[in-house]
């Protein structure tokens, strides 16, 4: 994630906008009622939360304003959907906004990188393959799962994109420098996020809410 003095005062008014114009939109599409009428959806909702602040305060800060840490996004999104997760992640960010580990200046810019870009990549993919209806459950682990997590460390291009824009970051002399810099956050990205879904889908597949136990768990054959 990137700290305020890495950004232009362009680049700050922007994030901020386009993050309050999304998680605007995501509360507008949460089903209130229902939410409120499902105390598990609730205690869901709010541990995602707390996970995700736990995870995000393991980081790796720099001198140069730059911090690393896993986003976790991939897995919340599969279990909440897409506009809870959404709120949650931005919930997640407000503590550490408020706990003065994140610039508050750059909330929005922090935002789209840390929750609307994964979250983004996360709704495409596993869309993406829902609509080719396959009745493998292997195919939403290993693709909604580990490969729609490590799509979206390409959060970490855009981030890289926002520096060379705003001036303090050089471009990479080839691509494997960047493919690099990219392998390095999709792996272990790929790694946590499969792996809570493949737990889930084993032990919880109804606390999945894109997870369609009817397709996926149904018998591969009729008995005689």
């Amino acid at each position: 994630m990137l700290s305020v003095a890495l950004l232009t005062p362009v680049q700050l008014i922007l994030g901020l906008v386009l993050f309050a114009l999304a998680a605007l939109w995501a509360l507008a599409r949460v089903s209130w009622v229902e939410l409120l009428a499902d105390e598990r959806r609730q205690h869901l909702c709010f541990g995602s939360i707390f996970v995700l602040f736990v995870l995000w305060l393991v980081r790796r800060d720099f001198d140069n304003g730059l911090t690393f840490h896993f986003i976790g996004l991939t897995a919340v999104t599969l279990l909440l959907d897409w506009p809870l997760a959404v709120i949650a992640g931005a919930l997640a960010q407000l503590a550490l906004v408020l706990l003065g580990l994140d610039d508050a200046e750059a909330f929005g810019v922090n935002g789209i990188l840390r929750v609307l870009v994964p979250v983004l990549v996360t709704v495409l993919i596993s869309r993406g393959l829902e609509r080719l209806e396959p009745r493998n459950l292997f195919a939403y682990i290993f693709v909604s799962g580990f490969f729609a997590a490590a799509a979206a460390a390409a959060v970490i291009l855009l981030g890289m994109g926002l520096l060379a824009w705003s001036g303090e970051l050089s471009a990479p002399s080839s691509l494997m420098d960047a493919f690099g810099y990219l392998l390095l956050v999709a792996f272990p990205e790929a790694f946590i996020n499969g792996t809570v879904i493949s737990a889930l889908v084993v032990f919880c597949p109804d606390w999945l809410e894109t997870f369609d136990t009817d397709r996926y768990l149904q018998e591969p054959f009729d008995k005689p």
